[in-house]
């Protein structure tokens, strides 16, 4: 049994889209570019929510990505990139604790860095 580790640097990325094209297509580019560990595309489902003063329903496809603080803002811009909805959901949620090994490899496996060393959103 592994230990039980506390991280501060650890975070899930969540974001909801329409398309499961599009979902996977966030999630493979975050995982190729390094900027996540893993992203679980999870769906459909549906949101029930208010947008410009209606109450709308929509069938999503939910992506929770598994990545580090440092890494965040590079996530983000990515997501803004290549999502398809005006105003995107993009909530951080910390991960505080968790199995020793896993949350070394998930860190291992995210590589931030500038943008010149990356390529471009599709």
């Amino acid at each position: 049994m592994s230990a039980i580790q506390v991280s501060s640097s650890s975070i899930i990325v969540v974001t909801t889209t329409d398309k499961h094209d599009v979902a996977e297509t966030i999630a493979r580019h975050l995982v190729t570019q390094r900027l996540a560990a893993c992203v679980q595309v999870e769906g459909p489902f549906t949101s029930i929510y208010r947008w410009h003063g209606q109450i709308e329903a929509a069938t999503e496809w939910r992506c929770s990505i598994k990545t580090t603080a440092a890494a965040y803002a590079e996530v983000e811009e990515a997501i803004r990139q290549l999502h398809t909805y005006d105003e995107p959901e993009i909530i951080v949620l910390p991960i505080t604790g968790g199995s020793t090994t896993y949350l070394r490899w998930l860190e291992q496996q995210v590589e931030p860095q500038s943008p010149e060393g990356r390529e471009s959103a599709p």
